[in-house]
């Protein structure tokens, strides 16, 4: 891009970025994701490395957003509520580490006399002071600062621009978790006058930081609720939480049964009221997790110190795991040096501490750029369209191209070559486009239409339409030339992946039929070792593999057969369905339109494709020579309803054996 481009991007970037923060931290309206907004933030910090000229603009962003609302009163925080440096791999939080040893003083060497302090001095650029790690679950809730005054709540604040937030003392009240006297603390704490509980006294003022959330089942119930009602559903469990809280009726908050995590102490005033350095109560970040137990507050239930990096990678891959099923929103890994001491020696840059870091677990969507749009040509002749990209980091995976699924998915996003997109891959999912940023346009975009020829073949395009009852008619293009050879490609893989020939991939079919070994996937079954093994790079064992991968897999069930022949709108489901209603191949083959229109959850359009399969002369000779080459589908009885079927027994009593 030139200059003009980049800096107009920049622009473009510093907009949205501080329109979505409004959004998320003021309205409590957020349009995209984390993960979206993470993503274009990231870009817009590369671009100010690669262009120094624009870094006051990039700059602008590196503040903790928000601004409190004006239906609460405005309070100030007795310490500035930071926000955290993010990392996204391992390589990231190594260097990470790297950084932060370069700041540390060296360790003290026992037996070390005054004669050797040069010695020390020699070392300290090698043997930085160590410190362990202390790892804990980093919730996606709604950051609040809560003030106790001799052992009393008397105050709770959100984050709002990190110095002053909003005052949603009487919301907070509300949540059953949270503490409003607290425990009997350990004598070590600073004293107070009266207040007296038994064992220590409670410091005369407190401020505690934590995370208030809402649980995926509270979630579920609270949105089942709204649907009911007619009212819009949350999005997320941090949506849910910070709405609830953000409420100025607090019987709503206390309805949406929200939970309270603390995470730290950020001050602490003794007996007269001044300020005590903390360091005189903890030595470490994680004796002030043992202290807020204690105190009454609850605390994640995950949590781990941490020797050296390599177990806080464990740390971070045991999360990952059960994340999943963990009842509330997570997003991440907070990671902190553990030694408070060191805490203070590496201080604070710009909004984040350095001795804290956030690791986020690979997300599952991103932004980039669409830089063209390409037609790939299906099994079935289908024509869908590909976003091209520049490579892009999603789900722990680079990713240069999405699905846009179809024309109908095109126009409802309004996609354009040059828009600026979210893409999203979940698990083994193909990656897809799934939105547009409109504000991010320059007016360079162009709209995209469908080719009236074939990219492969150049043969005519038809359309086609398929509607369901689940879904409205949507128009399909297709390939009109039946030899097609990306038809033919796409067909033999399909076919040998649903014959599960695993030891077949899409490179050995096409080397297979580069070769004139196949023309079709009826020859695979014709082929022996001696016509694999002579071809290069291909030696007697992998040859045998191949074969006998082939040869153990000659015979498959009569639903396998029909989904591996690759009939139009014919899936998985559908083949089941087709071979239970039939129960044999025959009577597939010889039905009548009529007849195929009564299988269950099979409609006209489908019936008709099965029809018209089997009328086609080209694919009567494909099966006839499958069968030929030695193919058998494997004879199974008809499901037989009988008068107990779908019935269930509930038998009392004991059993002495279950033989």
């Amino acid at each position: 891009m030139i200059k003009n481009d980049i800096k107009t991007r920049i622009f473009k970037l510093r907009d949205q970025i501080e329109d979505l923060r409004y959004r998320y931290h003021v309205l409590n309206d957020p349009k995209v994701t984390d993960e979206v907004y993470e993503s274009l933030t990231r870009e817009l910090r590369k671009l100010g490395e690669a262009y120094p000229e624009f870094i006051d603009i990039v700059n602008s962003i590196d503040r903790v957003a928000g601004k409190p609302l004006p239906k609460f009163s405005k309070v100030k925080h007795l310490a500035p509520m930071l926000s955290l440096n993010d990392v996204f791999s391992k390589e990231e939080l190594g260097d990470w580490e790297k950084r932060i040893k370069k700041l540390l003083p060296p360790s003290p060497l026992q037996g070390e006399g005054q004669g050797e302090r040069s010695q020390v001095q020699r070392l300290s650029a090698s043997s930085p002071r160590q410190s362990a790690y202390f790892c804990e679950i980093k919730y996606d809730g709604l950051a609040v600062s809560l003030i106790y005054e001799k052992g009393k709540f008397v105050r709770g604040a959100t984050r709002g621009d990190g110095f002053i937030g909003e005052d949603i003392t009487e919301n907070l009240k509300m949540i059953g978790n949270l503490p409003l006297v607290l425990n009997s603390p350990p004598p070590s704490l600073p004293l107070s006058k009266g207040e007296e509980k038994g064992g220590g006294l409670v410091p005369h003022l407190l401020e505690v930081r934590g995370e208030c959330v809402m649980s995926k089942a509270v979630l579920e119930r609270l949105n089942k609720k709204n649907e009911r009602e007619g009212k819009p559903l949350f999005a997320n469990t941090r949506n849910a939480a910070a709405g609830s809280l953000r409420q100025l009726d607090p019987r709503i908050a206390k309805e949406r049964h929200l939970d309270f995590f603390a995470y730290d102490i950020a001050g602490i005033t003794d007996q007269r009221g001044s300020k005590t350095d903390q360091h005189r109560f903890f030595k470490t970040h994680s004796d002030k997790h043992n202290l807020l137990r204690q105190l009454g507050f609850e605390m994640a239930k995950h949590e781990k110190i941490c020797k050296n990096l390599s177990e806080v990678q464990e740390f971070i891959d045991k999360i990952e795991k059960i994340r999943p099923k963990y009842p509330y929103g997570t997003d991440g890994v907070v990671i902190s040096v553990d030694d408070l001491e060191l805490q203070n020696i590496l201080g604070v840059v710009g909004k984040a501490p350095r001795y804290m870091a956030a690791y986020k677990y690979p997300a599952e969507k991103a932004t980039t750029v669409i830089k063209d749009i390409r037609v790939n040509v299906g099994r079935t002749g289908a024509l869908t369209p590909i976003a091209i990209f520049e490579p892009t980091l999603v789900a722990g995976s680079t990713i240069s191209k999405a699905t846009l699924h179809n024309m109908d998915q095109i126009e409802r996003l309004d996609v354009r070559i040059g828009d600026t997109v979210v893409i999203q891959k979940a698990g083994d999912v193909i990656p897809e486009v799934v939105e547009v940023l409109p504000k991010m346009r320059t007016g360079k975009e162009k709209k995209f239409k469908m080719p009236a020829k074939c990219p492969v073949c150049g043969a005519q395009v038809s359309k086609s339409s398929k509607s369901s009852e689940a879904s409205k008619s949507s128009v399909a293009f297709y390939c009109t030339n039946p030899k097609c050879p990306a038809k033919n490609r796409r067909g033999m893989q399909h076919f040998v992946n649903v014959f599960e020939i695993y030891e077949v991939g899409p490179k050995i079919l096409d080397r297979f039929k580069d070769e004139g070994l196949i023309s079709d996937a009826a020859d695979l079954f014709t082929l022996k070792k001696e016509d694999i093994a002579g071809l290069e790079r291909f030696g007697e064992k992998s040859a045998e593999n191949i074969v006998k991968s082939i040869e153990d897999h000659r015979k498959v069930s009569l639903w396998r057969f029909l989904y591996a022949l690759g009939i139009l709108h014919v899936g998985e489901q559908t083949a089941q369905d087709i071979a239970n209603h039939f129960g044999n191949f025959e009577n597939i083959k010889n039905a009548s339109l009529e007849k195929l229109n009564e299988i269950e959850n099979i409609g006209p359009i489908v019936a008709k494709s099965i029809y018209e399969f089997f009328k086609t002369k080209e694919n009567l000779n494909f099966m006839n020579k499958l069968f030929g080459s030695g193919v058998a589908i494997l004879k199974g009885e008809k499901k037989k309803v009988g008068p107990l079927s779908g019935k269930t027994f509930v038998l009392t009593g004991t059993l002495t054996s279950m033989s």
